[in-house]
């Protein structure tokens, strides 16, 4: 996300992510991935309970959808950073809208599931042209 981090400012969309770690581990992740947005922390998964979050399983590491995600990101630069409060808990992504909307929602089905830049901003852009037609 943050190598797209300005062409979502662009689209108009603030940034945010959340992490079960704590202050230490927060500083430590912000420190080595050079984010430049809000890192909020949910020690007790409190906003991944409400949005619904899943947990993967041990098995999840035998999926062929994640053995093709873990080859994808280490031939991307990618690398895990330090185990997490709960290393099983799966992400997501959401773009919010005034007014409780959801534009988009991706709810991680297992490791290296996640969205796409290209997905987030088609949502932005979809979001933006709804709210030129309204006016």
């Amino acid at each position: 996300m943050r190598e797209h981090e300005q062409e979502f400012r662009n689209a108009g969309a603030s940034l945010a992510a959340v992490g079960l770690g704590g202050r230490t581990y927060a500083c430590a992740f912000r420190e080595e991935t050079g984010i430049n947005f809000p890192l909020l922390i949910d020690h007790n998964r409190e906003a991944y309970q409400a949005v619904e979050l899943k947990k993967a399983s041990l098995l999840h590491l035998l999926r062929r959808d994640n053995m093709a995600a873990r080859k994808r990101a280490k031939a991307g630069g990618h690398r895990q950073h330090k185990l997490g409060k709960d290393p099983l808990q799966l992400g997501g992504t959401f773009v919010f809208g005034p007014g409780n909307v959801d534009h988009f929602v991706h709810i991680s089905e297992t490791f290296g599931d996640n969205s796409t830049p290209e997905q987030i901003l088609k949502a932005l852009a979809d979001k933006t042209n709804a709210s030129a037609k309204g006016r």
